[in-house]
C-alpha cells in the first residue's frame, strides 16, 4: 500500500529544521494533514576506532532529554560537501582527532514514519591527536573505551543517542559478520 501525496505545505522552517503538513491519501482510511519533519542536511556519524580495538566516544548532556550519555562524533553535512569529508573534519572538532581513513559502514533514515532525517555511518581509523577539540560546546569528556565498556553502555542504557546506536550496532554486527567471512 503506497500513500498518495496530493500536496504539502510548510508551516516553519530553518537552516536546520522544517515542519512541513502533507496532505495524503492513505488506502483505507482517505486523505489526511499528516506531518512531516524535513531536515534540509544529512547527518554523518563515525565509529572511531584505534589499533587495539578501542572505540572514541564523548560524554555529554542533551538538554531536550535532561540526559547524559555517551555518543559518537556526528554533525551535519554541510551543501555540497562529500559525506565522509565531513565526518573527518566533526571527528576533529569534537574529539580532537584527525582520522587517517574513513570508509562506510551504512546509510539510514532515522524516523522515517515522520521524518527525512538521513545518517551516513561510517568507520574512522588511524586517528592522531591533533589537539584539544575546537568544539568545547559538544562534550564535557572525550574518551577511548573498551569494546566490553562500550557494549555495556549499549545494553545498560548510557548509551541513548538513536545514531549512536545505530552505528555501533551495525559496526558491531553486520560489518564484523562480513569481515570473516
Amino acid at each position: 500500500m503506497e500513500w498518495q501525496v496530493h500536496g504539502r505545505r510548510q508551516v516553519y522552517g530553518s537552516p536546520w529544521v522544517e515542519l512541513w503538513l502533507d496532505d495524503v491519501e492513505i488506502p483505507g482510511v482517505g486523505r489526511v494533514d499528516h506531518h512531516a519533519v524535513r531536515m534540509p542536511r544529512a547527518c554523518a556519524t563515525a565509529v572511531v576506532v584505534d589499533e587495539r580495538g578501542y572505540v572514541l566516544l564523548l560524554h555529554r548532556h542533551r538538554f531536550i532529554t535532561g540526559r547524559w550519555g555517551w555518543e559518537l562524533p556526528a554533525g551535519w553535512v554541510e551543501t555540497d560537501e562529500d559525506p565522509a569529508a565531513a565526518i573527518a573534519r566533526e571527528v576533529e572538532e569534537e574529539t580532537g582527532w584527525r582520522p587517517a581513513a574513513v570508509e562506510p559502514l551504512t546509510q539510514y533514515f532515522a524516523l522515517t514514519g515522520i521524518s527525512d532525517a538521513r545518517f551516513h555511518a561510517f568507520l574512522a581509523t588511524g586517528s592522531t591527536r591533533v589537539g584539544e577539540p575546537v568544539d568545547v560546546a559538544e562534550a564535557d569528556r572525550v574518551e577511548w573505551l573498551s569494546e566490553a565498556e562500550v557494549l555495556d553502555l549499549l545494553t545498560n542504557g548510557g548509551i541513548s543517542d538513536g545514531a549512536t546506536i545505530a552505528a555501533l550496532s551495525y559496526y558491531f554486527g553486520p560489518y564484523r559478520l562480513a569481515r570473516r567471512g
